[in-house]
């Protein structure tokens, strides 16, 4: 019987390794920092929603809004993209911070360079993979015109995660997200999206449900 043996090559040394690839290699150790960075930073929170949780929340809504916008309105859309783009959609504010929306759209010059900041984060971020991996993960981090569908999806489902914080808060006991819940509410509808309006009647009303309502549904 062959046995395995360790191999008896020299091993390079670890920290000279890192230190020769620190700068394309730590793309998945700066996405693990998506934790650190909270949202609704003018906001007082009831739980506090880090840049973690919320881009899984968008992941999922992402993918269920293309389900339903290829299913049932028969539109040409890539559901699994869909939740590619979600997960990765906010991970240039690994660089920029999470800016407070007032901030961020006060003008059009403010938004527009803060849009240029964050696409120079975005491709910071990929520089830190290997080459063959940049040109997989690019269109996740920077949709081009070919993902416009899917990149509609994703800032509805973003809204759409919004609008359940603003909910969860309200039901907390919390007043401090009352406008936001219905400004955003507004400009989920103005998009005019009917995947987006299934899933609100569909999904939304649970949301304000407590555990024992929804589980003996």
């Amino acid at each position: 019987m062959q046995h395995w043996q360790h191999s008896t090559l020299p091993r390079s040394n670890p920290s000279a390794r890192m230190e020769e690839s620190v700068e394309n290699y730590a793309f998945f150790a700066m996405m693990a920092r998506l934790r650190n960075i909270n949202r609704w930073a003018l906001m007082r929170n009831s739980t506090e929603e880090n840049l973690a949780e919320h881009s899984l929340d968008v992941a999922m809504i992402a993918h269920a809004l293309a389900l339903i916008a290829r299913d049932r309105f028969g539109k040409t859309v890539d559901p699994e993209k869909c939740a590619l783009m979600g997960m990765y959609h906010d991970v240039s504010e690994i660089l920029t911070g999470d800016m407070p929306t007032p901030v961020k759209y006060f003008n059009q010059d403010i938004t527009h360079i803060y849009h240029e900041i964050e696409d120079r984060a975005a491709e910071h971020l990929l520089n830190m993979l290997p080459e063959d991996l940049q040109i997989e993960y690019q269109d996740l981090l920077l949709p081009d015109e070919e993902s416009a569908v899917e990149k509609k999806l994703v800032k509805a489902a973003d809204k759409i995660s919004a609008y359940i914080k603003c909910i969860n808060e309200r039901l907390a006991g919390n007043r401090e997200f009352a406008s936001a819940e219905t400004s955003t509410l507004e400009a989920i509808h103005a998009m005019d999206l009917p995947e987006v309006e299934v899933f609100l009647e569909y999904f939304l009303p649970a949301y304000e449900m407590t555990l024992d309502e929804v589980s003996i549904r």
